[in-house]
């Protein structure tokens, strides 16, 4: 098994509203967010070159989170999904398999000391 990763940032706020008054989240606040893809491949499944993906390809994420996530409110761009980022790691995960069937987690972070993935079972 083979896996490759690529790490994506950006800087964004958020609030999450079902958090008590008193918690400072609860607060608008931002982050300078990192995303990691991970794409995986058996030896078959390699390309020619014995690449899992041409790092290259995953240009197209970074120009979605430029576009989508970067410099902006995450309650507006999940609409009805809490902002945490156990639920930014699944909805990014989602939109982007279709693409990517190699995906198999993505991992977000908040904070240098913070990660939350998500990897489908």
């Amino acid at each position: 098994m083979y896996t490759i990763s690529k790490e994506f940032n950006f800087s964004a706020s958020h609030v999450l509203a079902r958090l008590p008054s008193w918690h400072p989240c609860s607060r608008m606040h931002g982050h300078n967010y990192v995303v990691v893809l991970e794409l995986r491949a058996q030896d078959e499944q390699l390309s020619d070159v014995g690449f899992v993906r041409d790092y290259r390809e995953l240009g197209v994420v970074k120009a979605w989170i430029d576009d989508t996530l970067d410099h902006r409110h995450l309650n507006d761009a999940l609409g009805d999904l809490s902002p945490s980022a156990e639920h930014l790691a699944r909805w990014i995960f989602d939109r982007w398999i279709g693409e990517f069937p190699e995906l198999t987690a993505v991992r977000v972070s908040e904070t240098p000391k913070t990660w939350a993935v998500y990897q489908p079972e």
